[in-house]
């Protein structure tokens, strides 16, 4: 049980390091989170600080995820035996990418350096879902993309993406018989109906046809060197 706090408690630090706002006042001398949404996370520094200070953000915040589940899970063996299963069925080294990753997240929307205030941890969340299981979300990436590119909603993509998850998962385990952990299936399949239902405002407005559609997929310039332009 010790390995297993300690595991949680430094996943949740790493999580917590807010790129975002670091970013911003080192390099612009701006709080990110007092401009655009306020969200201290790689969508809002995009939008706000440019594409290169996005794209460091989204690159920094997609690797604490996949540290926590790919390294620092790892210290529960060396520190002791890891957490106890759960299910019997289940195996203990999945369980632990799992949790850690969660931790991390967690830590990178309540982050503990910026007074609990953080971003919405996709990032994130999407560095944990590579070190869990890299062919699946690989996957659901490509459908993200394609739908987003071709349809030009956002919230199309997001939500065909997050169903093909799941699904990717159960055809590789039961058509292809890949070793994908029981808890790893429910893990994805509670994700995927987690986002469905955080985009219930975004389905409403796609059978309105009020959603809004991606105008241009140029390299943002930033909302701040933009103002900096003109003056």
């Amino acid at each position: 049980m010790l390995a297993l706090i300690v595991v949680i408690i430094i996943s949740y630090l790493i999580g917590s390091i807010p790129s975002s706002l670091w970013t911003g006042r080192l390099f612009f001398k701006v709080d990110i989170r007092d401009h655009g949404s306020g969200n201290a996370g790689a969508t809002n520094t995009f939008r706000i600080l440019g594409w290169k200070a996005g794209v460091a953000v989204l690159l920094f915040d997609f690797g604490k995820g996949l540290l926590c589940t790919t390294l620092v899970s790892r210290l529960a063996w060396i520190i002791g035996s890891g957490p106890v299963r759960i299910y019997p069925g289940w195996d203990v080294e999945p369980m632990l990418l799992i949790v850690c990753g969660v931790a991390a997240v967690i830590g990178h929307m309540f982050p503990v350096y910026a007074n609990f205030s953080g971003g919405k941890g996709a990032a994130t969340a999407c560095g944990m879902l590579y070190g869990i299981e890299p062919i699946s979300i690989s996957i659901s990436l490509a459908v993200f993309l394609i739908l987003m590119f071709s349809t030009r909603y956002v919230s199309v993509g997001s939500i065909a993406g997050a169903i093909a998850y799941p699904i990717t998962q159960l055809i590789l385990r039961y058509g292809f018989g890949w070793d994908i952990d029981g808890s790893i299936l429910l893990f994805s399949s509670a994700l995927a109906i987690g986002i469905v239902i955080k985009h219930k405002g975004n389905i409403k407005r796609l059978l309105n046809g009020t959603e809004n559609r991606v105008r241009s997929f140029k390299p943002a310039k930033g909302k701040l060197n933009k103002e900096q332009t003109a003056a």
